[in-house]
């Protein structure tokens, strides 16, 4: 008659670890939602190593969670979502540099045809 008892502690052991650590749901929407907005501006995993390493760290977030491993799920997703944006982050950067030398050569043109004009 004691072994009652102690499946009940058991059982109430296990929904307390299962309460301490909820399945990272909304998380794992926010990263795929970073790598899509990634993807949007242009990053691609074979030019940028950010986006590769967000979606392997993805994949890795969605076998924890098969696997019911919340904590480790939740902090691969949130990695993930912060490689995302950082490969998003150098799209952006790089786009914007990108602008910024042919305004610089636009700027470099008119000068030159000013001087030439005196």
């Amino acid at each position: 008659m004691t072994i009652r008892p102690l499946f009940a502690a058991l059982a109430l052991l296990a929904l307390a670890g299962c309460a301490a650590d909820p399945a990272p749901n909304v998380q794992l929407r926010l990263t795929e939602q970073a790598l899509e907005q990634a993807r949007a501006v242009g990053a691609n995993a074979d030019d940028f190593a950010e986006l590769k390493l967000a979606e392997s760290k993805l994949a890795r977030a969605q076998a924890d969670m098969a696997a019911a491993s919340y904590k480790d799920a939740r902090i691969q997703a949130e990695q993930a979502e912060l490689d995302a944006r950082l490969a998003e982050a150098r799209v952006l950067t790089q786009k914007s540099q990108e602008q910024l030398n042919v305004l610089n050569t636009r700027i470099m043109r008119l000068r030159k045809q000013l001087t030439e004009a005196q």
